[in-house]
């Protein structure tokens, strides 16, 4: 695993923008500091150290269903902060396994330890449209000599588009149409869902897409229903919204309610994997597993901080907030945010992967070392795909760079 600086591609930001990704260079970014899409570098990956994440990801799709299938046993919902409403929607969707499209785990990995898992974004992971088109993309520019840096005979972790376009037309049977799509009114959410609406589409799907908040309930019908005049029931619903955001919300009891009349994509299962309480659970299970962090479960009424060498997470903390860290060191690091559960995790740092930048200037906003996190993506239950972000920090947090990535033998 190495990175390379490069040079990036003339009028790249016109490039991204026609392939569909708008929001490249965020308004929030400070004066100076890299791009959200940043092509000025690239992480180079061997064969075997691309087969041996596809297997890690693979093994721990395995490990976590299993982790899913303890907490159901043992009936562990409150310490996972499961509200217990939704538990009866959660144990018959486990059962009867309606759709699931797709999940990313984020773990770090230096090239030479095996990846340790860092979390699993089960539910509404974003960054979809770079990791399987825009990346891509560069690389054929990179790899035909159209971009100032030629690299040839390089390939790419990466048959998500493929992948998902299969998964579509795998699960349209058990789907009614239209495919509601639906999410928060923001850049990266709404990009997401257009792109994933473009792959059911191109399964020969037929599709809506609206805001969460336009979506209706109709007393009469029962139903959840669309913007149009007639109030067409929803009975396939793509949703970009946390599930325990959804249990927060005035419709929750109406979701439950209705929840065997309509396929939600991701079922509701998914709360008992994009949750932080799943990591705890995971070494429960598998005590000193090379995929492993040790983490455990605590409560932050207490006022201790982590121990040096650990970090604290709110149970369904998002983009790096809320969380503190603490380095071996001693030195602290904490993060702000809206996530404040009583019940968190530690989870123990893992090995430091950070790189030094050539490229990188005096200014505070581009210091010299980069930290990435390797984002693998699961359609269903299996491995199809690779996109690394990386900030100037341990952290990654919103407006982390995405930055390309390739492999050679």
């Amino acid at each position: 695993m190495q990175r390379h600086a490069i040079k990036p591609r003339d009028n790249w930001q016109a490039t991204v923008e026609a392939q569909g990704l708008t929001f490249h260079t965020p308004e929030a970014l400070a004066p100076g500091s890299r791009p959200y899409w940043d092509e000025s570098a690239c992480y180079e990956f061997t064969s075997a150290e691309v087969d041996q994440l596809e297997a890690a990801a693979n093994t721990l799709q395995e490990m976590c269903l299993a982790a899913a299938q303890k907490v159901i046993d043992e009936k562990r919902y409150e310490q996972l902060e499961i509200p217990a409403e939704a538990v009866p929607m959660i144990e018959w969707a486990w059962e009867q396994e309606p759709p699931a499209l797709y999940g990313r785990f984020d773990v770090l990995y230096n090239g030479s330890a095996p990846p340790k898992l860092l979390e699993y974004n089960a539910d509404t992971p974003t960054s979809l449209l770079e990791a399987a088109v825009v990346q891509w993309y560069w690389l054929e520019d990179v790899r035909s000599g159209k971009a100032p840096t030629h690299i040839a005979n390089a390939d790419q972790f990466n048959s998500l588009h493929e992948r998902l376009i299969a998964k579509w037309k795998d699960i349209e049977g058990y789907l009614q149409k239209p495919v509601y799509f639906a999410s928060a009114d923001y850049p990266e959410d709404l990009l997401t869902v257009a792109y994933l609406r473009d792959t059911a589409e191109q399964a020969g799907i037929a599709t809506r897409q609206m805001l969460i908040q336009d979506i209706g309930w109709n007393d009469q019908k029962q139903a959840f229903v669309d913007t149009a005049p007639e109030e067409n029931a929803m009975r396939t619903i793509f949703k970009l919204y946390p599930w325990e955001t959804m249990m927060d919300e005035a419709f929750a009891s109406e979701c439950l309610q209705t929840y065997k009349d309509v396929t939600w994509i991701e079922p509701i299962w998914k709360m008992l994997l994009s949750n932080k309480g799943l990591l705890p659970v995971l070494w429960e299970m598998y005590p000193g597993h090379e995929l492993l962090l040790e983490a455990k479960f605590v409560d932050a009424a207490s006022g201790w901080q982590p121990d040096p060498g650990w970090v604290r997470k709110p149970m369904h903390s998002r983009e790096g907030q809320n969380l503190t860290m603490v380095t071996p060191h001693g030195k602290v690091i904490s993060t702000e945010g809206p996530y404040t559960d009583r019940r968190q995790i530690d989870q123990r740092l893992g090995p430091a992967v950070s790189f030094r930048d050539p490229a990188a200037t005096d200014n505070p906003a581009n210091p010299a070392m980069r930290w990435p996190v390797l984002g693998l993506w699961m359609i269903d239950q299996e491995c199809g795909g690779m996109g690394i972000r990386e900030d100037a920090g341990p952290i990654t947090g919103n407006l982390s760079s995405f930055v390309p990535h390739l492999f050679r033998g």
